[in-house]
């Protein structure tokens, strides 16, 4: 029997779209879809599988055997040099290596410390000597490492690292030191247990210059097994999630390295003590230095988007089958019949949706720039500030949806098995590390100011007049209403089509494009006064910091919405392009709704449409209703990969069962009565 709500949902298209579910898969599994049905279908195997159950000695212990088994899957190697047996493919690594987020994201993260930091830190800062003599080691796990960067008392502030490498030419080594407490290397996977070296962040001075922060390769442990003298290694013990891996603190006490083990690409230093670099400017070096690793963020980004795909696969699954309270027509109602839980489901099925999009578009970059085949200084900032934008997106989302998830499935989302509540305590931390999401987009915003003030680079003073006359004419052409009064115009009598008619891709993009517009000339306006006066300038960004955020967050969000828009437009076929334009519009017009004061006082909306948007987006949810099944499945998770008994057909077994029962007990004529309906017929 099909559900009311969902009969109402479907009549209100005449032909019923449906989606082709298998091209949909593709589009979202991407330019990488091969290697990533390649991973899904290794971590189809139990033995990548986390278990719930395991004390964190034992996930630890389990984790570092799932890493074996990678490099025995030969799915460790991707992005690694030729001539070691790797293939060079970085995009294809990235790709795969975000799949394992569905076995365990502690073996997702652990991998990614082994392979992606430390083994990368190798591969990109160092040069062919250090390839040949550690890269080998790395990528078969015979010298299992850590990324020491963080320091307790410079968390993302990585240029301001108390750790000293200090040359003494007297013996060709650099001596690594931590000088007080907050210098201390923190929450280093790896480093409490099964790191037998670690690439060491720390100040390179040399000849009384201190030429800012490097990388050296730092033996932890002897052929012996034991630590090594100087290195002082704690554990950081039991974490918010994540605990199959083993992060840890590092000091160093006066330890000596040879001068070789300086990973020297970007600086060098001779024998004698004396220091080159082929970037002369020691921001530029550290900043060059630093993007070479921004492939943290990049598979942060995509991990996290495909962790809210799970979540809303197990979630929206179970809201299609679990009952509760009876409808109109007597039978109990479905969940996501309910206008509510397709409020709290599909406007994050949509965003998320947005957001492996905007991921593929960001990996393709990503590839391009380390591949060589579009390595400028140009496109590896604009890389850099993509991923300080989507990042932050991406995994304060994961949060958000996977809690809103656990609170629309119930007790049953609370309970462990359900995959849920684990999946939401892993992917906490996404937030904070390889960069905390506030400072990330504090970058972009800098990045937006800068691109902004190139505007008026060597433009004369008539220029500057006109920009100027543009810009109060805009504002007095929206700060007057006139804009409003052509919507209250055009929607007098029939509001919320209207609204449906008046933003659409175009209207959609050029509200959410004339935010970050107008937001970032606000704040360039705001800061103009400064000039050169450091002081002022300080007092004047501080005062403007939280605007500037969420200029660059309204910058990231435009990213998605046009990432999904050039998906949208790639379907050849009608019916799948027609579902995936509404699920695009939910995005677009949820994207509005949360901002929908900003535009109303600046005069983008007129309250009248503002007030439709909010009954629009419930229709919206209503039209995608039959659809969300179909959508979750084009995610491509298998059994093996959900693990959910809520999203594996025993909810819907139970539903069916109690229904057949019910049915099965008034045609045998002894149902008993309800009170209520025997008092009712009492009365006639």
């Amino acid at each position: 029997m099909v559900d009311a709500a969902v009969r109402t949902s479907r009549s209100i298209e005449d032909n019923n779209p449906r989606i082709d579910v298998e091209r949909v898969n593709d589009l979202l599994l991407g330019t990488w879809a091969d290697t990533r049905r390649t991973a899904r279908e290794m971590i189809k195997d139990s033995a990548f599988w986390r278990i719930d159950e395991l004390g964190k000695d034992e996930h630890r212990e389990r984790v570092l055997s799932q890493l074996h088994l990678l490099v025995e899957n030969k799915s460790v190697h991707r992005a690694f040099p030729k001539e070691f047996g790797g293939e060079e493919n970085n995009g294809a690594n990235i790709s795969g290596f975000e799949e394992l987020v569905a076995a365990d994201p502690s073996l997702q993260i652990k991998a990614g410390v082994q392979w992606g930091l430390f083994g990368s830190a190798i591969h990109q800062l160092g040069t062919a000597e250090h390839h040949r003599k550690w890269l080998p080691g790395v990528m078969d796990l015979s010298i299992p490492g850590a990324f020491a960067m963080t320091e307790i008392g410079h968390g993302s502030d990585v240029a301001a690292a108390g750790t000293t490498a200090t040359y003494d030419p007297e013996t060709d080594e650099f001596v690594i030191h931590t000088p007080f407490r907050g210098a201390t290397k923190e929450y280093l996977g790896n480093a409490a247990l099964h790191g037998i070296a670690a690439t060491v962040f720390a100040q390179l001075i040399t000849n009384g210059v201190n030429h800012g922060v490097h990388c050296f390769y730092v033996p932890l442990r002897g052929e012996d097994g034991n630590d090594l003298p100087g290195i002082g290694r704690e554990d950081d013990g039991l974490k918010g999630g994540l605990n199959g891996i083993d992060n840890g603190r590092l000091s160093f006490d006066h330890v000596r390295i040879p001068r070789t083990n300086l990973l020297n690409k970007y600086g060098d230093v001779n024998a004698d003590g004396n220091y080159t670099s082929p970037i002369d400017s020691p921001g530029r070096r550290f900043f060059t230095m630093l993007g070479t690793l921004v492939q943290g963020r990049v598979s942060l980004d995509g991990a996290a988007s495909w962790g809210s795909a799970l979540g809303l696969h197990i979630a929206i699954t179970y809201a299609t089958q679990r009952r509760q309270f009876d409808g109109a027509d007597g039978q109990e109602v479905v969940l996501l019949d309910y206008g509510k839980h397709q409020r709290r489901l599909l406007p994050r099925l949509a965003t998320t949706y947005a957001q492996i999009f905007a991921h593929d578009e960001f990996l393709q970059k990503f590839d391009g720039v380390f591949s060589g085949r579009t390595d400028t200084p140009n496109d590896r900032e604009d890389l850099e500030t993509l991923a300080a934008a989507l990042k932050p997106l991406s995994t304060w989302h994961a949060l958000d949806t996977l809690q809103e998830a656990r609170e629309a499935c119930g007790g049953a989302g609370y309970m462990f098995e359900n995959r849920l509540v684990g999946l939401r305590a892993d992917l906490d931390i996404y937030a904070t590390f390889e960069g905390d999401n506030n400072v990330l987009l504090q970058l972009v915003g800098k990045r937006l100011l800068t691109d902004f003030a190139k505007q008026f680079k060597d433009k004369d003073a008539a220029a500057l007049a006109k920009y100027a006359v543009g810009q109060t004419a805009g504002k007095v052409f929206h700060g007057a209403g006139l804009r409003r009064f052509g919507q209250n115009i055009a929607d007098f009598g029939q509001v919320a089509r209207s609204v449906e008619n008046g933003l659409r891709a175009e209207q959609q993009h050029e509200l959410l494009a004339d935010r970050v517009q107008q937001m970032v000339a606000d704040i360039a306006g705001r800061l103009r006064p400064a000039g050169k006066d450091k002081v002022l300038g300080e007092k004047l960004f501080n005062e403007n910091q939280a605007d500037l955020i969420e200029a660059a967050r309204a910058h990231g969000e435009l990213l998605q919405w046009e990432a999904f828009t050039d998906a949208v437009n790639s379907i050849p076929d009608e019916d799948t392009r027609k579902v995936l334009t509404w699920l695009r519009d939910l995005f677009g017009l949820q994207l509005i709704e949360k901002h929908l004061a900003w535009h109303i006082i600046n005069g983008r909306l007129s309250t009248q449409r503002a007030a439709a948007v909010s009954s629009y987006i419930d229709r919206l949810c209503l039209r995608l209703r039959p659809h969300a099944l179909d959508l979750v499945n084009a995610f491509g998770y298998e059994p093996e990969h959900v693990r959910a008994p809520i999203a594996s057909g025993a909810e819907q077994q139970r539903q069916d069962e109690a229904r057949e029962y019910y049915a099965a007990l008034a045609a045998s004529g002894e149902a008993p009565l309800s009170e209520k309906a025997m008092k009712k017929a009492a009365k006639k």
